[in-house]
């Protein structure tokens, strides 16, 4: 009896290791869109750093478009329907209306790794850090993009004012002075964008070059824009802030510890890889590069500045956003 009893006191503490091994594995699902590209980078490196830190106990397994459509995520993220996704805030701006504030024109080429700096800064704002709480998510990291530029089919840009009519796909920040031009926003999924240009549904795209690649509007692209430097789109990495907040003390140090690690991987392989391909495409394709001179360029600050005072105006009564722009201004100043 006594033999009996010792075997199954054994057995019971085997069972209760194996369901301690079991609870501790953590499997974190994330939520993005399109496909593995430089846009993805910093995902696809923080789940490989993070299992490699765990040793196998904490994964993250990147879902590309299985989990929720692109201007969903934040919803899911909501809801706890996945624990991590990547999204852009002008997919849903009235969502998320304070980061949309690193959208506006700074009329500023400033370096990737200088505006992941600049972002993260902007998340950790109170300000900022509320509007996301309305959602149960917490900003883990951004998506640094270049300053985007426009990839027209038909005609050709040779002035500010062939703008006007321009059927456009494009953030709001670049759009809101575009739109001073007579531009059109045209709203089309990130999926449909080629084939909404070669029907003529959308005139051009505005875009940073790894997404001019991805939907390949190099491929039919007559002429694009080089230094517009009208802003770029902030597109950030969140986690549901409740499955933050039950991670094991260990397993959130590693989490949070491994986004400088991904960051510095995602801006060194845009830098070194994505550029470099995109220019190449544009002169196998001879694609027409435009240029605006200083008074085109002059009168697109003017504009921007207006779009600035838009925004402070839009938001002024759902938060300080006077206080915010200012906030964030500093921080593309320094």
């Amino acid at each position: 009896m006594n033999h009996f009893k010792t075997i199954l006191s054994i057995s019971m503490i085997s069972l209760g290791l194996v369901a301690t091994e079991i609870h501790a594995a953590t499997k974190w699902n994330v939520s993005t869109w399109g496909k593995r590209r430089a846009f993805t980078e910093h995902l696809e490196k923080l789940a490989e750093v993070v299992k490699e830190k765990s040793a196998g106990e904490f994964t993250l397994n990147i879902s590309y478009g299985g989990l929720s459509k692109n201007k969903e995520n934040l919803d899911g993220i909501s809801i706890g329907a996945f624990e991590m996704a990547q999204f852009c805030s002008f997919y849903h701006s009235g969502k998320n209306p304070t980061i949309t504030v690193t959208e506006l024109p700074f009329s500023q080429d400033v370096s990737l790794a200088d505006l992941a700096k600049i972002s993260m800064e902007v998340y950790k704002h109170p300000t900022v850090v509320k509007d996301l709480a309305r959602w149960n998510a917490t900003l883990l990291m951004p998506s640094p993009l270049p300053q985007y530029n426009i990839m027209g089919k038909e005609g050709s840009l040779n002035s500010l004012a062939d703008f006007k009519g321009l059927r456009v796909r494009g953030p709001g920040g670049i759009m809101g002075v575009l739109g001073k031009l007579g531009a059109i926003k045209t709203g089309v999924p990130f999926g449909e964008v080629r084939q909404s240009m070669d029907s003529g549904v959308i005139d051009a795209a505005a875009f940073a070059p790894h997404a001019h690649l991805a939907t390949k509007t190099t491929d039919i692209g007559k002429w694009i824009t080089t230094n517009l430097n009208l802003g770029t789109a902030n597109c950030p990495v969140v986690v549901n802030s409740e499955a933050l907040a039950a991670l094991s003390d260990k397993n959130r140090e590693i989490l949070l510890g491994s986004v400088d690690t991904a960051l510095e991987h995602y801006v060194d392989n845009y830098n070194n890889k994505t550029v470099g391909a995109f220019d190449k495409k544009i002169a196998e394709k001879k694609i027409q590069p435009v240029f605006f001179d200083a008074d085109s360029t002059s009168q697109l600050k003017g504009l921007s500045e207006s779009v600035r005072q838009d925004w402070i105006k839009k938001y002024s009564k759902d938060f300080n956003s006077k206080e915010l722009f200012d906030y964030t201004s500093n921080l593309f100043s320094k």
